[in-house]
């Protein structure tokens, strides 16, 4: 299966993610499990010795969800620019520039639509090689003209979240999305057309405040990091030792904040499934 294979209509550009998966012929998983990289590969960058779900980007996710890795990518070339002028150790545009040349994408989020078990359905994927998934101003546009292409065409959604929060060189233009996306959901909402939420490690900050718990279902794959701050900051802040697995998907699934946990293998039949229902369709086999 060709890793990108495009309907030939809309305007669109190729490109390259860097995934977490290291150079070399092995990979280690953070349990010790070796296991071949291409036998990684094949197994959908799941480690068959003890389930460990390694990270991927949109590349990936499309090539998953997408049937035969086909779809049209949606305002492909938006960018971000620096109304803020802002500079830390870097200026803010020099940071944007090396993060589109070392992954190969225009901004942390990816949108596109396409056929998945033969009907279609609008993906919004999160990168989280590009600047930490961070959300910035174009994150929060891409998905919120996602969402507008859905409505007009009465589609289902599918958001795929992994974020590291704002984007802080962004500041309040980047709290801002949180909004907009939520807002954008609720027209969603109004139209009775069906949204699912992936969330994938991490999903955390803003993201998690906004558009990634928002879903009529809401999914994680296994072991995943969902929280708002990380448990890090909560243990600095409350001075206390935290439960086992704490923020992980099966924690936060226990505490009645996800509807389900579902290995890559299987998240595109899951996911058609809640279509399915949602919409009082015929469940497709």
């Amino acid at each position: 299966m060709a890793w990108f294979k495009r309907k030939d209509k809309g305007i669109h550009t190729p490109t390259e993610e860097k995934k977490d998966t290291p150079k070399g012929l092995w990979y280690k998983t953070p349990s010790g499990k070796i296991i071949d990289t291409e036998e990684l590969k094949k197994n959908l960058y799941v480690s068959p010795e003890d389930g460990y779900h390694v990270r991927i980007g949109s590349k990936e996710y499309f090539e998953l969800l997408f049937d035969n890795n086909e779809f049209e990518e949606l305002n492909p070339k938006l960018s971000a620019k620096d109304p803020l002028k802002f500079e830390d150790t870097k200026k803010y545009p020099e940071r944007l520039k090396e993060a589109q040349e070392k992954t190969g994408l225009k901004d942390a989020v990816r949108t596109a639509i396409g056929k998945s078990m033969g009907k279609d359905l609008v993906i919004a994927c999160m990168d989280f090689a590009f600047i930490g998934g961070s959300m910035g101003s174009v994150v929060g546009e891409k998905i919120a003209r996602a969402i507008d292409y859905a409505i007009k065409n009465n589609i289902p959604f599918l958001m795929v979240s992994k974020s590291g929060g704002a984007r802080m060189m962004e500041a309040s233009l980047s709290l801002m999305q949180l909004v907009k996306t939520s807002a954008k959901l609720a027209q969603l909402a109004d139209a009775k057309i069906p949204y699912i939420s992936l969330c994938t490690d991490p999903t955390t900050g803003g993201t998690t405040a906004s558009f990634a718990m928002l879903g009529d279902i809401n999914i994680a794959e296994p072991n995943a990091l969902i929280a708002f701050a990380g448990p890090r900051v909560v243990k600095d802040t409350t001075g206390k030792d935290l439960p086992k697995g704490f923020q992980r998907s099966e924690f936060v699934l226990e505490h009645g904040f996800l509807d389900g946990i579902y290995e890559r293998k299987d998240l595109k039949k899951q996911i058609n499934l809640y279509i399915d229902l949602i919409q009082n369709l015929p469940i497709r086999a």
